[in-house]
C-alpha cells in the first residue's frame, strides 16, 4: 500500500517543480501578474501535500515492517490520508491550474471542495499518528 503514495507523492512533486518553472519561464508573457500568482499557488499546494503524501507513505511502511499491534487502524486512516491528498490536490491545484490558464470563474467553486480535502487528510494523518 506504501508504494503508490510515495510514487503518487513523488510524482506530484515533480509534476510541482516542472510546472512552477513552466510558470516562471513559458507563462509570465502570457498571463497576468494575478493568474501568474494563482499558477504558483496551486503548485506551493501541489508540492506540499506531495510531501505529505510522501510521509503517508513512510509512515505506512514503517507499520508494515514494525509490530502489527495497531498498524491495521492507523493503515487505515493513512490510506485516508492519502486519497484525501490526493483528491485535494487534483480539485485545489487543478482548479487554480485551469482557472489560471483559462480565467474560467465556474472553475471556482471546486477550489474550496479541493481545501477541504487537503484539511481533511491533515486530520486523517494527526488521528493516524494519535492512534499510534
Amino acid at each position: 500500500m506504501h508504494k503508490w503514495m510515495l510514487l503518487s507523492g513523488a510524482i506530484f512533486s515533480l509534476t510541482s517543480v516542472m510546472l512552477g518553472a513552466f510558470a516562471a519561464h513559458g507563462l509570465k508573457s502570457r498571463l497576468g501578474e494575478y493568474a501568474i500568482g494563482i499558477f504558483e499557488t496551486a503548485a506551493q499546494y501541489q508540492m506540499a501535500h506531495g510531501i505529505g503524501l510522501v510521509l503517508c507513505g513512510l509512515y505506512a511502511y514503517q507499520l508494515v515492517q514494525g509490530p502489527t499491534g495497531l498498524a491495521g487502524a492507523n493503515l487505515v486512516w493513512l490510506k485516508s490520508s492519502a486519497i484525501c491528498f490526493t483528491l485535494g490536490i487534483l480539485f485545489f491545484s487543478g482548479s487554480l491550474y485551469a482557472l489560471a490558464i483559462t480565467s474560467q470563474k465556474w472553475l471556482g467553486p471546486i477550489t474550496p471542495l479541493g481545501g477541504l480535502l487537503l484539511i481533511t487528510g491533515w486530520v486523517c494523518f494527526i488521528v493516524a499518528v494519535i492512534k499510534n
